[in-house]
């Protein structure tokens, strides 16, 4: 058996695992840095994947001192983001065949997120795939972010789902935190951080891509 429990619905992370955001995330925050005069290299933006700006802005203001002018660095971030999503915005590969793979399954999926509603459904619109799924759950949306279980919670109540028959899909190791805390069967999916010991324990299965997740649904079938 692929996994320790019948599955019933799936839940995923957003950046990083369905869409392929965290590269330009980590090359936006490192130009805006420049202006700034600070290096925001790849350590310290592996540092926030999973987090919300809130925890972000404090990684920022530890990192560079309290007086960094963090409300003008976000705005500078968010506007390099921007710019550079309209045209590198793109799903991460095997994403359209494993839904696909879920509807012929007739499973439902959700979304758990610490993305904002408009970035939801700005990115997933734009690339086609924002219908396909049955319940989205975004960051202000919950009081406990990840790595708190709520959200994946309150994903699985949005889909009537037993928590413990629910697989999580998570490219972040506070998002596996989440998850697993939630109960769910979790697989990482590693983007750009790499699984560590504590995530390895936590989860059913480290998967290379979506591609393996797919194999690993349809060898449990």
């Amino acid at each position: 058996m692929s996994f320790p429990r019948r599955i019933n619905a799936v839940v995923f992370d957003m950046d990083g695992l369905l869409v392929d955001t965290e590269t330009v995330y980590a090359a936006a925050l490192e130009r805006a840095g420049r202006e700034f005069g600070v290096v925001v290299d790849r350590e310290v933006y592996c540092s926030m994947i999973g987090h919300t700006q809130v925890v972000s802005t404090q990684i920022l203001l530890d990192r560079y001192g309290s007086d960094f002018p963090t409300d003008a660095y976000w705005a500078r971030a968010w506007s390099e983001i921007e710019d550079m999503l309209q045209v590198q915005l793109q799903l991460k590969a095997g994403v359209v065949e494993l839904l696909d793979y879920l509807d012929e399954l007739s499973l439902p999926r959700a979304i758990a997120t610490s993305a904002s509603p408009i970035q939801v459904d700005g990115y997933l619109g734009r690339l086609g795939i924002r219908k396909r799924f049955h319940a989205v759950v975004t960051g202000p949306e919950v009081a406990n972010k990840k790595p708190h279980p709520e959200p994946y919670l309150t994903a699985a109540a949005r889909l009537g789902a037993d928590p413990l028959h629910c697989l999580a899909l998570e490219d972040s190791h506070a998002g596996v935190s989440a998850a697993h805390g939630a109960g769910m069967m979790t697989v990482m999916v590693p983007d750009l951080l790499a699984p560590n010991e504590d995530a390895r324990a936590k989860c059913v299965h480290i998967a290379e891509s979506l591609h393996h997740v797919l194999a690993l649904l349809k060898r449990a079938a």
